[in-house]
């Protein structure tokens, strides 16, 4: 197939892209080279052209173009409020301006890399197992440590693995930004017929990632104190759940996901959404162990510190992924992040 990737020179498109060059398509390959994502003055790689999507002709891109794999996005949690225009002008912009020319040329398969920000807080159970939505944390439960979900009675709720069906709750401005691309698709797919498959990636991690910026993810951040001789410093009591996810799977997911809509032969179908995870939850402090022993550093440090904003517990259930696009991740934590401990950082 011929496919459109956006985002080709980034660390989860240079991975798609590589993949999908190793099975034999050929690959439209596009790249904004924002700062934020590459730093000032970033090489370009071979065979990416760069534009800036925000006025690029999508539809010169797509021209004989079978399926879009849009990656492109302005990804992680900000600095604060002065991040939301360029959040909804690289994001939500972007994905409506790359819809409009998809709905111009008749191209009708997309995939959208989305995210599990989208849920907001992680799924909850009481001590019987039912499903419940306990209070927000207070400061007062933070400065004293407290740093669980409690229940009326004072019992700490339990986390539990959240599906596809879960609320979109975003809380941030980059979360909210997604929950809009995924709606844009939604009402494109309703409109047009296309076929829209989300897939929303939890913790991503691996060679090449980008290292110290507020865009890093906290497995790069553990990795470039460590690099510095300082210890993992570790929010909270260290106990958060989330799930970690190895690069080379997320671009086995998108591969799985493309294959899919190509094998559709109109292009006709639904908006569908899918976790893209390991299905193995980690904590956080788990993860600087790892990390740690990978290199025989220094043991992370539990501060205590907290924001008041974040998630304490969002873990994914991974099953439609396998029975709907046959996608199960091949690397588990324990493996990929010692190994992500020496792996080259961007």
């Amino acid at each position: 197939m011929r496919v459109l990737l956006t985002g080709a020179a980034g660390f989860i498109g240079s991975h798609i892209m590589s993949s999908l060059i190793a099975v034999g398509h050929e690959v439209v390959a596009v790249d904004g080279m924002l700062a934020a994502a590459h730093g000032h003055g970033a090489i370009v790689p071979d065979g990416v052209r760069v534009a800036e999507l925000r006025t690029a002709s999508f539809t010169e891109l797509l021209e004989g173009v079978d399926v879009v794999c849009h990656q492109a996005a302005r990804v992680g949690a900000g600095v604060d409020a002065r991040d939301a225009p360029d959040y909804a002008a690289d994001n939500d912009l972007v994905t409506a301006r790359l819809l409009s020319a998809m709905f111009e040329t008749g191209c009708k398969r997309l995939v959208l890399a989305s995210s599990m920000v989208v849920y907001g807080d992680g799924t909850y159970r009481d001590q019987a197992g039912a499903v419940v939505t306990p209070p927000p944390r207070s400061i007062v439960d933070l400065e004293s440590g407290r740093f669980e979900r409690y229940l009326s009675d004072g019992q700490p709720a339990q986390w539990a693995l959240t599906s596809e069906d879960a609320p979109i709750a975003p809380r941030s401005y980059y979360a909210a930004s997604k929950a809009a691309q995924e709606s844009y698709c939604r009402a494109w797919s309703l409109e047009t017929g296309g076929a829209v498959t989300a897939l929303r990636y939890h913790n991503v991690y691996g060679p090449h990632m980008p290292r110290d910026t507020p865009y890093a993810g906290v497995a790069a951040i553990f990795r470039s104190q460590l690099e510095a001789g300082k210890p993992p410093s570790v929010f909270e009591d260290g106990g958060q759940m989330r799930d970690f996810i190895h690069v080379a799977d997320i671009a086995a997911a998108n591969l799985a996901a493309i294959e899919r809509l190509g094998a559709n032969a109109d292009g006709s179908g639904e908006f569908e959404a899918f976790n893209v995870c390991s299905g193995r939850p980690v904590s956080i402090k788990e993860v600087a162990s790892a990390l740690t022993a990978g290199i025989e550093g220094p043991p992370p440090v539990t501060t205590g510190q907290y924001r008041p904003g974040d998630v304490r517990h969002i873990v994914a259930d991974p099953a439609r992924a396998a029975a709907v696009l046959g996608f199960q991740a091949t690397i588990m934590p324990e493996r990929g992040l010692r190994e992500f401990a020496t792996a080259p950082l961007r």
